[in-house]
C-alpha cells in the first residue's frame, strides 16, 4: 500500500530546513506532495508560480516528491489526493504549541489524516523564510541556508 504525505507551507521561500524536512520525509512515505499554500497574514516576496519552480528545482533529484499549490483547507486538499498524513517539520517549542492548535482543527475536520512531526535538524533549528528574506534584503550571505536556485533569486530580488 503506497503512503502519501503532504508536506504543506507557504515556501516564501523554500529554505534547507524545509529541504532537509522533505528528503527525509520521501524516506518514510512513498509519495511526499510538497503544496504551497498562500499564507494570508503573510505579504510574499515571490509570487505563487515562482515559489513552485524553486520547490520544483531544490526537489529535483528526490524521485517521489511532487509539487503542486492548494488555496483551499488544507484536510480538504488531503482528502482529493487521497493522503495518509501531513507532514510538519518542528523547530522548538513554540511551534508544537502552534502546530497542536492546527493539528487538532484538523483532526476535528477530517479524522482520517494523520499529523506526523519530524524535528529539524539541529543546524536549521533557527531557521525561517522570514529572517532568510530579511537578512538577503540587506545582501547578507543566506547561501548555506538555502538552495542555490532560491539564493539565486533572492539575490535577483534585492539587487
Amino acid at each position: 500500500m503506497n503512503k502519501t504525505a503532504i508536506c504543506p507551507g507557504s515556501f516564501d521561500p523554500i529554505t534547507n530546513g524545509h529541504l532537509d524536512i522533505i528528503q527525509r520525509g520521501a524516506k518514510v512515505f512513498d509519495h511526499v506532495i510538497v503544496a504551497v499554500f498562500n499564507n494570508q497574514s503573510k505579504a510574499p516576496l515571490f509570487d505563487v508560480e515562482e515559489r513552485l519552480e524553486l520547490i520544483r528545482e531544490a526537489t529535483a533529484d528526490i524521485p517521489n516528491v511532487s509539487v503542486d499549490v492548494s488555496r483551499g483547507l488544507l484536510v480538504d486538499y488531503a482528502k482529493e489526493k487521497n493522503a495518509d498524513a501531513i507532514l510538519r517539520g518542528l523547530r522548538a517549542v513554540s511551534d508544537f504549541e502552534y502546530e497542536m492548535q492546527i493539528t487538532s482543527m484538523n483532526r476535528k475536520l477530517n479524522e482520517n489524516i494523520e499529523t506526523f512531526f519530524m524535528m529539524t535538524n539541529n543546524q536549521y533549528s533557527f531557521l525561517s523564510s522570514s529572517i532568510v528574506k530579511e537578512a538577503a534584503r540587506y545582501h547578507s550571505d543566506v547561501s548555506d541556508l538555502v538552495p542555490l536556485e532560491v539564493n539565486k533569486a533572492l539575490i535577483k530580488k534585492f539587487a
